[in-house]
């Protein structure tokens, strides 16, 4: 292409007696470009704008020449504006900074050059539990629960956000990441010192951070160790994506929600085996859906398997600017800003797309999805026919009151649907029809109300509708993540005893996001995905296989039948809910207080530039592969599998989240340290302690081992002795015989959230390449950043059809030198009984980037050579 500082023109305009100026890319390359995804317009002013000479000239090229198929094996560096992170993910993220100046100090250098260069805002959502609940003062004694159980920890954050440059900190009770990124942190548009104008273009360390697509900021999930790259000024570079287009016509009708809509994207995309693709919506049914909705269906991208879920720029967008309090000269930057770089929406417009599938809005019904993912969509009336399909006979027949499938948890809960009022005004509206009913909730349900922002509380309060909700159960616990992360705390004491007698098979219903088995609770693996309202219409029924389409939700003392269409809210009452309860001027003042939480600003932390490790501590401990001396895995060796797993191994299976069982092997190495056996918090508050999160990889009831599939949770079998122990003993007796191990997985491997923990465990554990049917992205780019290979097994092979053996050996052939993305690589399979089995595997390295990073041991000694190298330079 011709050299496009030549081509380039430019915008300027003024607003309001101010002068702006942008790249004026539709002079500058016409038609063609609005031929492009927005989404790849969105790319292509990003690699303008942050790239040089032939490197620039070579992305543009590359961007346009995917016009001709819709798809591209070119990569370009994408530069975000900055990096969003939450308590769990930014925890061992900043232990990991913290280690790496101890490193830097010991190598001679001062550990203070070592700062992101990015904006990092960190969010503490993921740690809040559901332990009190249906009371009034149920959020105030979570909280105060929270700091006492995550004190150390929080001390640590603190320390980060006064020792590094560019952390900002969110403290508790100030919402959910996804809705403090909408409602106080997204520009949409930026503007630097001089009045140039550009895209708010983001990454975010969890995988719902495209919940901000929802508005038209363009940004993804990525894991904690791609963050790190990134926050220390490396691009991500990334294959351009193929874009598939999802056009919407007609409107939603009455009674249906936003979450239906998103269940249904998320079934519709998953039966095509969207994997990575990125995703947009187009068509003039996108101009019926309001900014809110939008963002319900965005968040959901990781459950259809896309990067992105992008609705571009229009007038709904500006409306929720206005409606959470922006400034109107910065909303009129927006839309100017929007018109004339060519990325607002055009309800009429159908750029080229790689693949494109429609949904009609108003054949859209109310659904339900699970019981065990979130893209088995059925009809909320269906939840009686799947679980009878499942066969559950009580023992000793039915305990007391309790149905055989009873609701055990009902939880209003997760960024998805909660950062839209209107979800949460419709839930309202039912708890008040019920109230009036003299409908309750039967005791054996948990209920809880957890919204992403402290905003919720007043809107609600000022439409009269926090009184209804209480009076079902359904008071506010808190603001975060809560159940749908699964921290939803113990079952009601009637479930447990009930479970205990083999009398029940309990159920979660949630408008959460994900439903995995043992995510909800480590103790069911049965939960329904469905909106708001809906939640608390089965909380009422109290029981799971209640079909709400005919059979009433309860009966009263008196006799009347109350069916689901006698609560549910017309959409004029919901309209006028949100006219009394909306305030603009709410969201910054709730945040402004729930920032100024005394008992935060009370923590006191270290000021020093290094921080002061506490060899007793079982919540920080210094990772030993932050370290000048890791190096890279690859090369040829044959290796014994640690594990052999199935499909949709999940990253809640590789590395827990959940409150950790008293009775595990992670419970008596913590007491054995001091801990109460009884008090231990949940898996994800020891993130920043190694060798906790090395005993806890792969902890989970539901996961099997094919090497073993009787042995005990969290076992394997160590092929030379033959014995059946611990997974990271086990790993460790390897180690010491100096022999390498891998692992076997079926398909998704490491579907879920963007724990980069998933990874480092595996490290931890001595493992040097995953072979699996396929990766989830995210899982597969953290397993690069620590290092491990990612091979994607040949067209039919599997576990099951492989049926490796303890005693078996996987033979890799991957020198560094010549590896190279989605190369194929040799394998053989050196079976104990002499016999082998040849075939190639496919490196799942998608970039050069990648390349690099497994050459150097992962994004750590990258990092580390990368700050060393300077500092050693005369």
């Amino acid at each position: 292409m011709e050299n496009t500082n030549a081509l380039l023109r430019h915008a300027r305009f003024t607003l309001d007696g101010a002068s702006h100026t942008c790249l004026d890319l539709p002079a500058t390359f016409g038609t063609d470009y609005f031929r492009l995804p927005v989404v790849l317009r969105l790319l292509l002013e990003n690699a303008l704008r942050n790239m040089q000479g032939d490197e620039r000239d070579a992305a543009v090229a590359a961007l346009f020449a995917w016009l001709a198929h819709g798809t591209s094996d070119a990569e370009i560096a994408f530069q975000p504006g900055r990096v969003l992170m939450h308590d769990t993910t930014s925890t061992p993220a900043l232990v990991d900074i913290a280690a790496m100046r101890d490193a830097l100090a010991e190598a001679g250098v001062d550990p203070a050059v070592l700062n992101p260069v990015l904006p990092v805002d960190v969010s503490v959502d993921h740690s809040l539990a559901v332990e009190a609940y249906a009371e009034a003062d149920a959020a105030v004694r979570n909280l105060d629960l929270e700091l006492r159980r995550n004190a150390e920890r929080y001390r640590f954050l603190r320390w980060a956000s006064k020792a590094l440059s560019n952390v900002r900190i969110h403290p508790p009770g100030t919402g959910i990441m996804h809705t403090i990124n909408l409602e106080q942190l997204a520009t949409v548009v930026c503007q630097d010192e001089d009045g140039r104008l550009y895209p708010d273009m983001m990454i975010g360390t969890d995988s719902h951070t495209p919940m901000i697509n929802g508005i038209g900021v363009l940004g993804w999930g990525v894991g904690g160790l791609e963050a790190q790259t990134v926050m220390f000024g490396m691009p991500t570079l990334l294959r351009i994506p193929d874009v598939i287009g999802v056009r919407l016509t007609g409107a939603l009708t009455a009674g249906v929600t936003a979450t239906d809509l998103a269940l249904t994207v998320t079934q519709r995309l998953r039966a095509i085996d969207v994997s990575g693709e990125f995703v947009e919506f187009f068509g003039p049914g996108v101009s019926t859906l309001s900014a809110g909705s939008r963002c319900v269906v965005a968040n959901m991208a990781p459950e259809y398997g896309a990067t992105t879920g992008y609705f571009p720029i229009d007038g709904e967008t500006l409306a929720y600017l206005r409606q959470t309090g922006r400034a109107e000269a910065h909303i009129a930057r927006v839309a100017a800003y929007a018109e004339r770089t060519g990325i607002a929406l055009d309800p009429e417009a159908s750029p080229r797309y790689t693949r494109v599938i429609e949904i009609a809005l108003d054949h859209v019904q109310m659904h339900v999805a699970g019981p065990k993912r979130p893209q088995d969509l059925h009809p909320f009336s269906q939840t009686r026919t799947l679980l009878s399909a499942l066969n559950f006979a009580p023992a000793n027949g039915p305990h007391g009151s309790l149905p055989r499938h009873p609701i055990a948890i009902a939880a209003i809960t997760s960024c998805t649907n909660t950062s839209d009022p209107r979800l949460l005004m419709a839930a309202g509206l039912l708890a008040r029809n019920a109230r009036q009913a003299g409908l309750g909730v039967p005791s054996w349900v948990k209920t809880s109300l957890g919204p992403g922002s402290p905003a919720a509380a007043d809107y609600l309060a000022r439409a009269g509708l926090l009184d209804d909700l209480a009076a079902v159960g359904f008071d506010i616990v808190g603001y975060g993540c809560t159940t749908c992360i699964g921290n939803s705390g113990p079952l009601p004491p009637a479930v447990r005893e009930a479970m205990a007698a083999g009398a029940v098979h309990p159920v979660a219903v949630l408008s959460g996001n994900r439903n995995f088995t043992g995510r909800i609770h480590p103790d069911l693996d049965l939960g329904f995905l469905m909106s708001p309202p809906l939640v608390i219409a089965f909380a009422l029924a109290g029981d799971a296989e209640r079909d709400l389409s005919q059979e009433p939700v309860q009966t009263t003392a008196d006799g009347r039948a109350i069916h689901l269409r006698d609560l549910w809210p017309d959409e004029a009452d919901i309209d006028a809910a949100l006219a009394l309860g909306l305030r603009s001027d709410d969201f910054h003042a709730a945040f402004k207080i729930a920032s100024a939480n005394p008992a935060w600003q009370a923590l006191e932390a270290p000021a020093s530039p290094r921080f002061p490790w506490d060899a007793a501590s079982t919540a920080l401990r210094r990772p030993p592969f932050a370290s000048t001396q890791e190096a890279s895995q690859l090369g040829r060796y044959a290796a014994h599998p640690l594990l052999v797993l199935g499909d949709d191994v999940t990253t809640d299976h590789l590395s827990p989240a959940s409150a950790i069982p008293p009775d595990s092997l992670i419970a008596d190495f913590l007491v054995a340290r001091g801990d109460d056996r009884n008090d231990l918090n949940v898996f994800a508050s020891r993130r920043g302690n190694w060798e906790v999160m090395m005993r806890a990889a792969f902890y989970s009831k539901s996961l099997k081992n094919l090497l073993c599939p009787e042995a005990p949770v969290g076992h394997t079998r160590h092929a030379p002795s033959g014995r059946v122990e611990p997974i990271w003993e086990a790993a460790e007796h390897y180690r010491q015989e100096q022999q390498p191990v891998v692992l076997l997985a079926g398909a998704r491997f490491g579907t879920g959230s963007s724990r980069d923990w998933a990874a480092k465990g595996q490290r931890l554990l001595g493992i040097r390449a995953v072979l699996a049917v396929s990766f989830e992205r995210i899982h597969r780019s953290n397993l690069i950043g620590m290092g491990i290979l990612p091979l994607r097994l040949p067209d039919g092979v599997t576990p099951d059809t492989l049926r490796v053996q303890s005693g078996d050996r996987i033979e890799i052939d991957a020198p560094a030198e010549t590896l190279a993305p989605r190369i194929g690589v040799p394998v053989r399979i050196l079976r104990a009984d002499g016999r082998v089995d040849a075939w190639h595997a496919t490196a799942a390295v998608e970039t050069q980037l990648e390349v690099r990073l497994l050459r150097m041991g992962g994004v750590i000694p990258a990092i580390l050579s990368d700050t060393l190298r300077p500092a050693t330079i005369p």
